[in-house]
């Protein structure tokens, strides 16, 4: 197998990764250490942690078939690897923030001298607008209403869709929440969400989302269920019984999906669609970006622009203007 096809086609049980784990650990104790303390340690957010682990190995699969010892890499060995790197701009850059980040333990940990991959420079690359296809309005309404409540399951999938939709929350989040995150402050409910980074938000209960909300709990009979019990939960096969398991980011996202299918919408939607929409929403009814910020959840204000549809909505109807 080439260095070039290894990129892409290697997969992560593959034995060669295996392999080349167990030379790099035994380079020596401080090798050793460096690789544990990297990826068991110092990585909290698990997604990061398996993104930058398959990053690491993958270029380490590279480096042994070119017989080259990681101690004696050079910037621009790191180079030629991006140069025949086949991928997307933004996975390239992912995999260079991964070596970036794993030599800098291996510098501290004296295992090598300097980084070499500390002055490789990636490609420019910037992202004016998010790729996640924006529900509209309309659309929103009409998914709401598709969905019965004649069954505890149609309840909850109608909770949740409405919680995405005037919460901003992430899909992890929601599936994340137990009952005492929903608390009366003796004037209206709120959500305590825990988001990405270990950030922790409130967000308010809207009144309409709080009847939904209710119907849905009181269907699972939750004021006899203890604070830490899973507030949305998973579904016992195709009984449409509930379960006292909590419902995975995955199954939310199967479920948005057969629920846009059932009620005539576009497949492409997600359940990142209805961040997009309510924070094009909020921004066009000159909500400041700074608190549209904060309800989403976002470190950086350039990364809630990303979610702001209001530019393609002027784009396509300049274009509509054109008289030829």
């Amino acid at each position: 197998m080439t260095g070039n096809s290894i990129i892409e086609i290697l997969p992560p049980s593959s034995s060669s990764l295996v392999e080349v784990d167990a030379k790099f650990a035994n380079l020596s104790p401080a090798a050793k250490f460096a690789w544990d303390e990297f990826f068991n340690a110092s990585i909290r957010n698990h997604h990061t942690r398996v993104a930058y682990m398959r990053a690491v190995r993958l270029f380490l699969v590279w480096l042994d078939g070119k017989k080259i010892p990681v101690d004696q890499l050079e910037p621009g060995t790191v180079g030629k690897y991006f140069d025949q790197f086949h991928g997307s701009l933004p996975k390239k850059k992912l995999h260079l923030s991964a070596l970036r980040a794993f030599f800098d333990v291996l510098v501290n940990r004296h295992v090598m001298m300097l980084n070499p991959a500390a002055s490789v420079r990636g490609e420019r690359y910037q992202v004016v607008e998010g790729k996640t296809p924006e529900i509209t309005r309309d659309q929103a309404r009409t998914l709401l209403k598709s969905i019965g409540s004649s069954r505890p399951v149609a309840l909850r999938d109608k909770a949740l869709i409405a919680t995405l939709i005037y919460t901003a929350a992430r899909a992890g989040a929601i599936a994340s929440l137990r009952l005492k995150d929903f608390s009366w402050d003796g004037t209206q409910y709120a959500f305590r969400f825990m988001e990405k980074g270990g950030k922790s938000r409130s967000i308010p209960v809207r009144h309409d989302l709080q009847a939904v909300l209710l119907a849905y709990l009181d269907s699972i009979n939750w004021t006899n269920e203890p604070k830490d019990a899973v507030f949305f939960r998973s579904v016992a096969g195709r009984t449409g019984e509930l379960t006292p398991k909590p419902i995975r980011n995955t199954d939310i996202c199967r479920m948005v999906k057969r629920r846009l299918r059932e009620a005539g919408l576009p497949g492409q939607l997600s359940p990142h669609s209805f961040r997009v929409a309510t924070v094009t929403d909020l921004l066009t009814q000159g909500v400041s970006l700074e608190d549209v910020q904060y309800l989403a959840g976002h470190a950086d204000p350039r990364t809630t622009r990303l979610y702001d549809r209001r530019q393609k909505k002027i784009t396509r109807n300049m274009v509509e203007r054109i008289s030829i």
